[in-house]
């Protein structure tokens, strides 16, 4: 530990809520597995405390704070609610949120079994979230960028992910890629884009889709970035049912979409490998989640989605 850091544990989870909010204190608590920026502890059934880990910035939770209230009401999924705020302290010196709890299971601890009914139920989800957003919403740092801004990311992923062991043709996810950084850039307005989606950020439960959480991406920019989780989260074949129920996009952003797609589960197999590694939130699950997505991606790429070129 450094002087600026300090283990999280129950102890200290349960003094800081003594601290500022003692009403709360007393409730049951408990880790939750997972987290890489932050840190997850279920509190009482209803609520999380959700921490600073890796973030050694408060930005990610401010974001939540000022706009999950607002969009939470117009989602067709439930999603993580801030209802109090956590100061930093002498005790830990770095902000901590309490938010309403989201019941089900992680993606990456779970599975999809009811692939038409989760294409449908993340198409709708999206369409609720890809509306105009206001003026003075955030604006990602990367996140939400055409895929030509993030091309030293994809290539660090993939020279950093091994093709030959996991089993795929490096030069076919490239095409993907390529051809997504060729797309014409978004031409409608800004809107709100979650901006990471992945297994771990979306919860299930009866083998549909049944929430939503983390956040701490959102910020506005090219819906392409979520769509790309029709394949990064749905089962094989349902991301043609999922583009038919979001309706009215265009083949340039679903070129873009599988770009980052591509790029999305790369991150997945290299967390993956590093999951046995120490890293919090690298997790051996997620290199199969990756390569799985990958392959769904590979298999669908003639497939058109969007409009046919007139």
């Amino acid at each position: 530990m450094t002087d600026i850091e300090t283990e999280v544990t129950a102890h200290l989870i349960r003094d800081l809520l003594r601290d500022q909010h003692p009403d709360l204190a007393e409730l049951s608590l408990r880790e939750v597995d997972g987290g890489w920026g932050n840190q997850m502890w279920r509190l009482g059934d209803e609520l999380a405390v959700r921490i600073q880990r890796m973030n050694t910035e408060p930005d990610e939770q401010l974001k939540e704070r000022r706009w999950l209230p607002l969009l939470a009401p117009r989602l067709p999924l439930p999603i993580p609610v801030p209802v109090r705020s956590g100061a930093p302290s002498e005790r830990f010196p770095k902000i901590w949120t309490v938010m309403t709890w989201v019941p089900g299971l992680p993606l990456d601890r779970g599975s999809i079994t009811r692939g038409e009914h989760a294409a449908d139920t993340l198409a709708a989800f999206l369409r609720a979230l890809h509306v105009e957003a206001p003026a003075d919403a955030p604006v990602g740092a990367g996140v939400g960028a055409h895929p030509a801004d993030c091309a030293d990311g994809f290539h660090q992923f993939l020279d950093s992910v091994d093709a030959d062991a996991i089993g795929f043709d490096a030069a076919d996810v490239r095409a993907v890629w390529d051809d997504a950084v060729a797309a014409p850039a978004w031409q409608g307005p800004p809107v709100w884009v979650h901006g990471d989606l992945h297994p771990a950020n979306v919860v299930v439960a009866d083998g549909t889709l049944v929430g939503v959480v983390d956040f701490g991406a959102v910020c506005v920019g090219d819906p392409a970035w979520d769509l790309a989780a029709s394949w990064v989260l749905l089962p094989a074949g349902a991301a043609a049912r999922f583009f038919q129920a979001y309706a009215e996009v265009d083949e340039a952003t679903v070129r873009r979409a599988r770009g980052l797609a591509a790029l999305k589960s790369l991150f997945l197999m290299l967390m993956g490998q590093n999951g046995d590694r120490g890293l919090p939130g690298g997790k051996p699950a997620w290199g199969p989640a990756g390569r799985a997505a990958l392959d769904r991606l590979l298999s669908e790429r003639q497939t058109r989605f969007g409009p046919r070129r007139t």
